[in-house]
């Protein structure tokens, strides 16, 4: 194909099923996401070709077009793809084209969309401390007058929150495009939908100092709950100006969050 004429998706796809070097295609990003498609939408397409295969098809390696983006690439390559990465989360949620290993092109993508436990554990422990890193910033900010530091933290803190709750569910985070889809499909075990999104738009837009600490509060007992008290813990005093602050003896009002 020239580039004048480029290949089409239709078009790769056939000559793709008809090579036997290629052992999967797997679609991902908007046209993997059910309602998410868009006159801009391209075919975000992966390539899997069996390790010691030929192929012409190499010749399409970081083929680009409005239409037709590729990622050509041998099975252990695929298996690696995004195990840490960037990718993880898209593979997680891709879409299989074809499958010629009787699952096994579907059995590495469910492993990337399932964090191990060990892998969560950690990854969990370090996003509550960003979390709570960003946390007291922003509070301290607002404090000492530094409004737009204050919101800026507080927008930092939003996305080590979420980090920090996809990992608590063995899950890698989605993109911040596919968020409300994730989550009005695959809800977070515990959580109100609409109450942490809501959250997460008031605090990232005006840096509210209440609405951080009444989150807070929730995500403390989340997290102390799977383990994580130490890191926590580590903040000492400092946990106080973090948490919802008591006036005239009432105790600031909580967010609806986990059960």
């Amino acid at each position: 194909m020239t580039a004048q004429n480029p290949i089409t998706y239709d078009a790769f796809v056939e000559l793709a099923v008809a090579d036997p070097s290629v052992v999967g295609l797997v679609l991902k990003g908007s046209r993997a996401h059910e309602g998410m498609t868009t006159e801009h939408s391209d075919h975000d397409l992966y390539v899997v070709l069996a390790d010691v295969a030929t192929t012409d098809l190499t010749r399409f390696t970081g083929h680009r077009t409005p239409e037709l983006d590729l990622v050509v690439l041998s099975l252990d390559e695929f298996r690696a793809a995004g195990m840490p990465g960037f990718e993880r989360y898209a593979l997680a949620r891709a879409r299989i084209v074809l499958d010629r290993l009787d699952g096994a092109i579907a059995q590495i993508l469910a492993e990337k969309a399932r964090l191990d436990a060990d892998e969560a554990f950690r990854e969990a422990d370090a996003w509550l401390d960003a979390y709570a890193n960003s946390l007291y910033r922003s509070v301290k900010n607002d404090r000492d007058g530094h409004t737009l530091a204050a919101q800026l933290d507080a927008a930092d803190s939003i996305r080590s929150l979420l980090e920090l709750l996809f990992a608590l569910d063995r899950r890698p985070r989605p993109y911040n495009k596919y968020l409300e889809w994730e989550l009005a499909r695959f809800p977070l075990p515990g959580w109100d939908t609409g109450m942490l999104l809501d959250a997460a738009d008031r605090i990232a837009g005006t840096g509210d100092v209440s609405a951080q600490r009444r989150l807070f509060a929730q995500v403390e007992v989340v997290a102390r709950q799977a383990g994580h008290g130490a890191v926590l813990d580590a903040w000492g005093e400092d946990l106080h100006l973090m948490r919802p602050q008591e006036k005239r003896g009432v105790r600031a009002p909580g967010l609806q969050g986990p059960s």
